[in-house]
């Protein structure tokens, strides 16, 4: 049943169908062929109920704090303070690309809206500098991936309600690979600069930095107030989301003063066509968890594993090989509603720990966004920067690179995910 499915799929992708589409009618299909004695009702009541979790309030908040930020001045003064402070080193305006992005991943949690707000305001500078087109397309497009590992992570939200793992943890242990990708990124960044002769700006003094760090209060409180309350356990991850919707407004519109009633009407517009895409998805990719599930999928992957003696080793190399493949197809929120129902119950009997195969799946997740043919980030940045998509996807072929290195460090140091959730929660 799960090849029809596949092939099922495929197809439809194929013929160029919309993504629930492609989630959807295979789904039914299989249940009219295979489970034409279930009523329709329970069709209905999956759909539904497979979203009706409290867990899942967290996305439309936090998306709607995205468009706020990327729209207003937040992210602008979280990018200027960044640049005060690593503007100085070789290639710097590439380390605050990297700085901010992560920054801006800090309060927003989507590597799209990372592009869009971040892509207009450090691609004339990196071209001005001396980067070369393709190296500054790659370098904006590969650096919202930490977006999606730096908390709060609306992929870390989809993940942790699908599997029951705490969201807590997966923030934490999110935070460390961010910061590892990060760094990747960062020596990348250091040898362009060094092979094309480019050095950094002016050193700024401490004065400068402070005042931009006094410019970028307001903005610094809202990864604080998210982060703190979540860790200190003030906030539930959904409650800080609420929380960051409230704080971006007021601080936009009474502080900044760069929100007014109608735009706030046109960003609500825009996150709620957002926040309806996505729950369409993960409605449609309950329902085709809930028919591998029951066609024991889980099990057969199971016993497959068993039949070629496979141990922890093996199955996490096929683990990244489906999800890479995916990746590069369809969208990240697909990619994971199809691929973790199958292999998250495998993993588990294995005894790999639930937070540590989360961190696999969502840098897997974060490659697929820059993989050609059809990585999302790929065509945000060239509709944001109205640059060709053949010129970014040649220039995000080192960063390919990197992530796989990072990927293949993270999969089989399992202590690099893990050191930072049980520090913090035991």
């Amino acid at each position: 049943m799960l090849i029809l499915i596949t092939l099922f799929c495929i197809a439809l992708l194929g013929f160029g169908f919309e993504m629930f589409l492609v989630l959807g009618v295979p789904t039914l299909a299989i249940k009219e062929v295979y489970y034409g004695q279930l009523p329709d009702v329970v069709i209905v009541q999956k759909l539904v109920g497979g979203i009706d979790h409290t867990t899942l309030l967290a996305i439309p908040f936090f998306i709607f704090a995205a468009e706020l930020m990327s729209s207003g001045q937040i992210a602008k003064r979280l990018v200027n303070l960044v640049r005060a402070l690593t503007g100085h080193l070789r290639g710097g305006i590439g380390h605050t690309t990297i700085g901010g992005s992560m920054a801006f991943g800090s309060v927003s949690g989507s590597a799209p809206a990372t592009v869009a707000a971040l892509g207009r305001m450090v691609y004339p500078e990196l071209r001005k500098t001396g980067f070369s087109e393709k190296f500054s397309l790659g370098l904006i497009v590969s650096s919202a991936e930490t977006a999606l590992l730096i908390p709060p992570s609306i992929t870390f939200i989809v993940y942790g309600w699908m599997t029951g793992t705490s969201i807590a943890k997966l923030f934490v242990g999110g935070l460390m690979i961010g910061l590892v990708l990060g760094l990747a990124f960062a020596v990348l960044v250091m040898w362009r600069a060094r092979a094309d002769n480019i050095l950094g700006a002016r050193k700024t003094s401490w004065a400068e930095r402070g005042r931009s760090l006094k410019e970028a209060g307001w903005a610094l409180g809202l990864p604080v107030i998210i982060l703190g309350g979540i860790y200190s356990g003030v906030f539930t991850p959904t409650e800080a989301a609420a929380v960051s919707v409230v704080y971006a407004i007021l601080v936009e519109a009474f502080i900044y003063r760069n929100l007014n009633f109608g735009r706030l009407v046109v960003i609500t517009e825009r996150s709620a066509i957002s926040t309806a895409i996505i729950f369409v998805l993960l409605a449609f990719g309950g329902l085709l968890s809930y028919f591998i599930t029951l066609a024991q999928v889980p099990t057969a992957i199971g016993d497959f594993l068993v039949h070629i003696d496979a141990g922890v080793i093996e199955f996490l190399i096929i683990v990244n090989i489906c999800f890479l493949i995916a990746g590069m197809f369809i969208d990240p929120n697909s990619a994971l509603l199809i691929l973790v129902p199958p292999l998250f119950p495998v993993a588990t009997a294995l005894g790999v720990d639930p937070v540590h195969f989360g961190m696999i799946v969502t840098l897997n997740i974060c490659i697929g966004m820059i993989t050609p043919p059809f990585g999302l980030d790929i065509f945000v940045a060239s509709s944001t920067l109205e640059r060709p998509v053949i010129e970014i996807v040649k220039g995000v072929w080192p960063f390919i690179v990197a992530n796989l290195v990072v990927l293949a460090i993270v999969t089989y140091v399992p202590e690099i995910s893990l050191f930072l959730p049980r520090l913090i929660f035991g």
